[in-house]
């Protein structure tokens, strides 16, 4: 991968490059393309960090209410053998956040163990790495106490009011930090080299990042004194108290946390460059793939709530006024102009507010499943569950213990393949689990039925050799609420410095330091390097990229007349969670002048959307265009079983919320809007 050496061309100032190799760690991600990123960098003399996420609730609640990690522990160790090589070989710091999918003071823990195994193992004896631990969990106490206080809302209009038996119920509480217990750490213990976090804001390590070396430059303190200045007081660097750098940092980690999701097509991973007037570039590691202004502008949409004001601790970054220029290397994007916004919408004294992460198991799940072919049951599939529910009830009528059935149906329109069935049991014991569901799938397998030919069994069934699989704990999110902070307690030392005068608040993020392995201590990297302006070399300032397969003079415009539904028209069209409560939906297109069409037709509406994807108009949280992206969003309430719900828990069947935008694909077109795309393809 080349990288220009922006020292030697005039324009903004250069602080430093970030190298994100894949969006989440345990993942996979390829070490050549990692490698060639960071000896590009490291040549540069500007300072370079790996940075990475390693934690989401978009898979659902098992990992807070049951301690389980995102990925298997030989997943982690495969990545992270790859990223330790690379930091011993390129003298760079590795940060990654949100560690084992949770990012519980356990997974912490476990991270540090992986680390740890990784530097004794034979052929690493020369590994040496300060690691630095930052823990997010909280005690339930604190939230009582803030509860109590008025202090504790839901994140968002669809989360229900927290209430004390929640707070008692969850077992494990964390709270998103962020990017202050970074830079305090780093501040602390310049030489460091990993910092492995718990919960964090995705984009807090890279605001961090980005902010510890602008504030090295302002203040002269960088890694040349790291050894004099290890031990010394913290001087807690705050994020830039200047809108556009803070907002460039925020923005620029907002779109690397997600690796090469804003590159076309999508990679795994990305590069980024931070400027000192808070502008950023960011390109994608696989050579294969290009960033371009409406694919970096279209990544504010993604898995979010409303695309122009993206909400996290502390305040907000509005990137309406940001602009994305394509770079002349024809991969690359300059993004400047977002503008980051302290406190809650208007009230900029408002509290620092972090957001409270928990969950908790509410009974024992069983399941089991197969295949019905016959047409004349397929056809009766809703009458014979009925049925079976009326039958197992009975079965257990004098059994202890709370219980329900569910059933998932896939494929009933299909008359070759039949309807894959799964019946999903839920009680308050295993035990109790496993034997509604062993009742549900005899009864499913022999009950009769009307015009009933095939007496032999209803369901082909014993994939893998089970009959019915037991589930283990149900898992259900519990707490997804924002808590006020009092005045310094986002940092590691709160209201005082480290070296012992009384915090004037109890610190809620913590931290410890360690040297995993054995190796010699290693001169680190000048973070304080003088730099002077880099070129702008970019095209035509534009918000909506004008090239290539998105340009409309290079547009095909053939078999536009042909389009009758949105699902034809439409580039992207695609349903996502946006946080646990929420799935937002989102519609691009390829075209200025298709979009243009589109927005003037009035196809999509808040009464269309709600109408499409069957909810009522007053529910919907967010609607709109979004010019800079060429889309339209919608963003509404989870429901399962004609109730507002959380991801995960009984009877969920897309945790991701990636399955639920058919409704707008099959959106038939107005015929206004079909002439005129008639008249286009004309053109």
């Amino acid at each position: 991968m080349a990288v220009t050496d922006v020292r030697d061309e005039g324009g903004p100032t250069p602080l430093c490059h970030i190298v994100t190799p894949v969006g989440m760690l345990g993942c996979g991600f390829d070490e050549t393309q990692t490698a060639d990123a960071l000896a590009s960098f490291v040549a540069t003399d500007i300072p370079a960090a790996i940075i990475l996420d390693s934690g989401s609730t978009d898979s659902g609640p098992s990992k807070l209410a049951l301690g389980v990690m995102s990925c298997p522990r030989s997943a982690y160790v495969q990545d992270l053998a790859k990223l330790l090589s690379l930091v011993h070989t390129f003298h760079v710091p590795l940060i990654f956040s949100s560690a084992g999918g949770s990012g519980s003071d356990s997974h912490v823990r476990e991270m540090l163990a992986v680390i740890k195994e990784i530097t004794e193992q034979k052929g690493n004896e020369h590994y040496r790495f300060k690691t630095i631990a930052l823990f997010s969990e909280i005690p339930r106490a604190l939230v009582h106490s803030r509860l109590a206080a008025n202090a504790i809302t839901g994140c968002g209009p669809c989360v229900p009011p927290l209430t004390p038996s929640d707070i008692d119920a969850t077992p494990t509480i964390v709270a998103q930090m962020g990017p202050e217990p970074f830079l305090d750490a780093m501040a602390a213990h310049p030489d460091f080299d990993i910092i492995v976090a718990g919960r964090a804001h995705d984009p807090a390590p890279h605001i961090a990042w980005a902010s510890f070396i602008h504030a090295s430059h302002q203040q002269g303190a960088g890694g040349a004194n790291a050894n004099a200045n290890a031990n010394a007081n913290p001087k807690h660097p705050s994020v830039p108290r200047d809108a556009l750098l803070a907002g460039g940092f925020a923005h620029m980690g907002q779109v690397l946390e997600c690796g090469g999701l804003c590159a076309t097509p999508k990679s795994r991973g990305a590069t980024a460059t931070a400027y000192a007037d808070g502008s950023f570039d960011i390109a994608p590691l696989d050579p294969r793939a290009r960033c371009v202004p409406l694919t970096v502008a279209a990544h504010s949409m993604y898995e979010k709530s409303a695309p122009d004001v993206l909400n996290g601790p502390g305040g907000s970054v509005d990137v309406r006024g940001a602009t994305y220029r394509a770079l002349r290397d024809g991969r690359s994007v300059r993004v400047r102009g977002s503008e980051f916004r302290w406190g809650s919408g208007s009230e900029e004294a408002a509290p620092y507010r972090v957001k409270l992460e928990g969950a908790t198991t509410v009974g024992w799940r069983s399941a089991f499943m197969g295949r019905v072919r016959d047409p004349i049951l397929v056809a009766q599939l809703d009458d014979l569950f009925e049925r079976v529910k009326a039958y197992v009830a009975g079965q257990h009528r004098d059994k202890d213990g709370e219980w329900e059935l569910g059933f998932h149906v896939y494929g009933r329109e299909d008359r070759e393949s039949g309807a894959f069935i799964v019946g999903e049991a839920l009680a308050s014991s295993q035990q109790l689990a496993t034997s509604v569901a062993c009742t549900a799938r005899i009864a499913t397998n022999h009950a009769p039925y009307p015009g009933q030919k095939a007496t032999s069994g209803n369901l082909g069934f014993g994939i893998g050799g089970q009959n019915e699989i037991e589930l283990g704990a149900c898992p259900q999110f519990s707490i997804y609420h924002l808590m006020d902070l009092q005045p310094g307690e986002e940092r590691l030392w709160p209201g005082a410095s480290k070296d012992g005068c009384e915090a004037a608040a109890v610190p809620i993020f913590t931290h410890s330091v360690s040297i995993l392995g054995g190796g010699e201590v290693r001169q680190h990297l000048r973070l304080d390097m003088p730099v002077r302006p880099a070129q702008v070399t970019t095209t035509q300032n534009v918000t909506r990229t004008e090239e290539e397969h998105t340009d409309d003079k290079a547009f095909r415009a053939e078999g536009l007349a042909s389009c009758t539904k949105l699902g034809q028209l439409a580039s992207v069209l695609r349903s996502k969670n946006a946080g646990p409560y929420e799935i937002t939906f989102d519609v691009m297109f390829s075209s200025e002048s298709v979009y243009r069409l589109v927005r003037q037709s009035g196809l999509l509406s808040p009464k269309t959307a709600s109408e499409a994807l069957g909810f009522p108009q007053e529910d919907i949280v967010w609607c709109g265009f979004f010019d800079p992206a060429r889309a339209f969003k919608v963003t509404v309430p989870r429901v399962r079983d004609g109730k507002k719900s959380a991801a995960g828990g009984f009877m969920e069947n897309d945790v991701h919320g990636s399955q639920h935008h058919l409704g707008l694909i099959d959106m038939e077109l107005p015929e206004t809007l079909r002439e005129g795309l008639a008249k286009l393809e004309e053109l």
